[in-house]
């Protein structure tokens, strides 16, 4: 099997062991689950079927980040405790996952589960002298960790303006430096706060990830995956915070999902430009919302149109039909396609070949998690 690595940016071969360990970083519950989410989740999903296939067992982490900015601003907006609009969201989540036939992840941690590993990690990385105190909160500083930058290549002046644009406020006057990011600050008013010896407060969000993948993992991952938006800065400041303290390689191989569009620009949930997938389950059978997401390779970024369900119920209603014998060899150029760097798009072109003439492709159909 040959992937796409982020930080070595060119398709390498990943052998993992038997026993793989895989971390995935997941939602953060407070709306409904859209066509990103789900093109991001199905992409890791088809991944663990084939390494399945290939003789392996997969330990899959996908965390739920209920303490972040977003949803206590959610739930100030509705009026509702955070973790109530969390769990509700979360079970939302997991319904559309179900019905997508995603297989089950190993373990699903909050981060609101991990506050005294957080606070561990925290003290361990100013114990090893990576982060001061300043202000009311605790900050990692970059200069530090001379490795800090290689995971996304980026140059110093893009990782500024892409952490201005996610969060990272740049201009924060406590800050050694502007790329120095938060491992706990203050809480306001009605938010959650947790004590520890600098003083009351919460984590920021790139050490709950850190702190979740050490606790359920273990020092060094074999695969840690998300969608495009989180090279920097999450993935960045994951990788410095957690080899910092451990000393070991955090991850042997990074992957990331491209990201959607719909009319013209990247959806989000600022623009409000987005496709929710309980609103096309309304509609859609899962398994053509599941066929038609997978259509598209998981690194070529794309745009939602509004015929893409209706071309891809036709498309399942011919695999459906075709109840032939199997072709032989079906399967085996399925899993070639897959092997090339999870090239769907050409493993399920193979799957019509063989569809059209008749033949029974459902084993074929079930590598890539498409069931009837």
């Amino acid at each position: 099997m040959r992937l796409y690595d982020t930080a070595r940016r060119e398709i390498v071969d990943f052998d993992p062991p038997t026993n793989v360990l895989m971390y995935v970083c997941g939602i953060t519950p407070y709306d409904a689950t859209h066509l990103g989410h789900a093109a991001t989740f199905l992409a890791y999903d088809v991944l663990q079927r084939r390494l399945i296939d290939r003789g392996h067992q997969v330990r899959c982490v996908r965390n739920v980040t209920d303490v972040d900015d977003p949803l206590f601003a959610k739930a100030r907006e509705l009026g509702v405790h955070y973790l109530d609009l969390a769990g509700g969201e979360e079970a939302r989540f997991n319904a559309d996952m179900e019905a997508l036939n995603a297989l089950a992840v190993a373990s699903a941690p909050r981060a609101s589960s991990a506050i005294a590993d957080i606070r561990r990690l925290i003290q361990a990385v100013l114990d090893k002298g990576h982060a001061y105190v300043a202000g009311g909160s605790v900050y990692f500083d970059v200069t530090t960790f001379e490795k800090f930058g290689t995971v996304s290549g980026y140059d110093r002046s893009t990782m500024t303006a892409l952490a201005a644009q996610r969060g990272g406020n740049v201009a924060d006057p406590n800050k050694r430096h502007p790329l120095d990011f938060v491992l706990w600050q203050p809480s306001a008013s009605d938010e959650p706060a947790w004590d520890t010896p600098w003083g009351a407060g919460r984590p920021g969000w790139h050490v709950e990830c850190s702190a979740l993948a050490l606790r359920e993992l273990g020092p060094t991952i074999d695969l840690h995956g998300g969608g495009a938006d989180l090279i920097f800065p999450h993935h960045e400041c994951e990788r410095a915070q957690s080899e910092s303290t451990t000393g070991a390689p955090f991850v042997r191989h990074w992957m990331h999902t491209a990201l959607i569009s719909k009319d013209g620009e990247k959806m989000s949930k600022s623009l409000g430009n987005l496709v929710f997938i309980d609103q096309l389950r309304s509609e859609w059978d899962p398994m053509v919302i599941r066929l038609g997401i997978i259509d598209h390779h998981y690194r070529v970024e794309w745009e939602w149109d509004d015929g893409l369900m209706a071309r891809s119920q036709e498309r399942l209603g011919v695999w459906r039909a075709a109840v032939g014998a199997p072709d032989a060899e079906l399967l085996e150029v399925v899993r070639a396609h897959l092997d090339r760097d999870l090239d769907t798009p050409e493993a399920l072109r193979a799957i019509d070949v063989s569809a059209t003439a008749g033949c029974d492709v459902r084993a074929a159909a079930a590598l890539v998690g498409i069931i009837w």
